[in-house]
């Protein structure tokens, strides 16, 4: 079987350096917030470009903790409409909702899937504060023209970066395009911990420090709370992980764009629609989707060959019983993206035959 993705073979690679990290970890007596914290989020800075970074417990924390901060700081008020993809992750707009903000979900680009610019200024109206660009699958949102919007309407912009840690445009890394991200570092992701773990990078020193607190209990200092706060914290384990698997992200992301640049040269078949991709740096394929119209049919033919697949996402956030308050909207692309999308294998650890005997396969279908 050809799996998805074989996190034990990725995460095998670092074993003996784990091993020798958990020791000194073990061995330190300091288990929160300690020095592996503190230099993750250094390097993990200074690698995006960015002049600061917040390690955090997960993603959606991480998301959370942008918008309470702006909201601690007075830029963000309850209520405010916050625009969103409507095809991104549930955890995108949980992270609005819980924010006690309003998503305004819009229609992606039916050629990347990533937010339209052109849709954003269509639902734009005077509670509107803040977009959250979706760098879905691991390919860059059309952050030029958001940002332009957002300079044009005096909006926030946040990075939901979650699946496009490296993804570079114009010289400049997600998490550097905005005026905060967010980071998951879930062990499927490019860059992922044996835990959850998150971040935030930004280069608003007021807003980083309204999230140190946030994520600590409202506290600046042990014992003394500053505001009312979460228990968000980068666990100390987690980071020295991360600080392992960060020096080998680039030397990743560039094998599995030779994964996509194969699949998207050598895979005929015109009952397969493939993602689309300028050839950039600016996509780094956490998932390379492609479109089938008999979706179980596919699925099923690609296990009958031994090829693991899995669908990001099959139930669009508005159909979610948990997100029943938006039912009642229609997003035929959305709808479509949902029913027809299936993720292929691809990671830094297949092999040059697997990836031959998926194209063949594909082309067979």
């Amino acid at each position: 079987m050809i799996k998805f993705l074989d996190l034990h073979k990725v995460n095998k690679r670092f074993e003996a350096s784990y091993l020798s990290k958990f020791q000194t970890f073990l061995d330190s007596g300091y288990y929160i917030l300690g020095q592996e914290v503190s230099n993750f989020e250094e390097n993990y800075a200074n690698y995006c470009g960015t002049k600061f970074c917040v390690g955090t417990s997960n993603g959606l924390d991480a998301l959370i903790l942008i918008f309470k901060a702006f909201i601690e700081l007075g830029v963000l008020k309850a209520d405010d409409e916050v625009i969103v993809p409507a095809n991104t992750y549930v955890a995108s707009i949980l992270s609005i909702i819980h924010s006690g903000l309003q998503p305004i979900l819009v229609e992606p680009d039916e050629k990347t899937f990533n937010l339209n610019p052109s849709e954003i200024e269509k639902h734009l109206t005077p509670k509107t504060k803040a977009i959250l660009a979706v760098h879905l699958y691991g390919q860059l949102a059309d952050m030029d023209s958001i940002n332009s919007i957002a300079d044009a309407h005096n909006l926030i912009v946040v990075e939901d970066a979650a699946q496009a840690h490296g993804a570079i445009d114009c010289n400049k890394r997600a998490g550097n395009l905005s005026d905060a991200a967010a980071f998951s570092f879930y062990p499927s992701k490019n860059l992922g911990a044996l835990g959850d773990a998150g971040a935030v990078t930004s280069n608003n020193e007021e807003l980083i420090d309204a999230i140190k607190r946030l994520r600590n209990y409202g506290s600046s200092k042990k014992y003394v709370n500053d505001i009312k706060g979460y228990n968000n914290r980068l666990d100390e384990l987690q980071a020295a992980f991360l600080n392992i698997k960060l020096k080998a992200l680039d030397s990743d992301n560039n094998k599995r764009r030779d994964i996509a640049n194969r699949y998207l040269l050598e895979i005929k078949n015109e009952t397969i629609t493939l993602p689309f991709y300028n050839g950039s740096k600016n996509h780094v394929f956490h998932v390379f989707a492609v479109l089938v119209d008999d979706r179980e049919a596919f699925i099923k033919y690609l296990k009958e060959q031994s090829i693991e697949t899995l669908l990001h996402y099959p139930i669009p956030p508005h159909k979610q019983q948990a997100l029943k308050e938006f039912s009642n909207l229609s997003f035929p692309i959305t709808e479509k993206i949902h029913q027809n999308i299936v993720s292929l294998p691809i990671s830094p650890v297949m092999e040059d035959f697997e990836i031959t005997q998926v194209i063949k396969a594909l082309n067979r279908y």
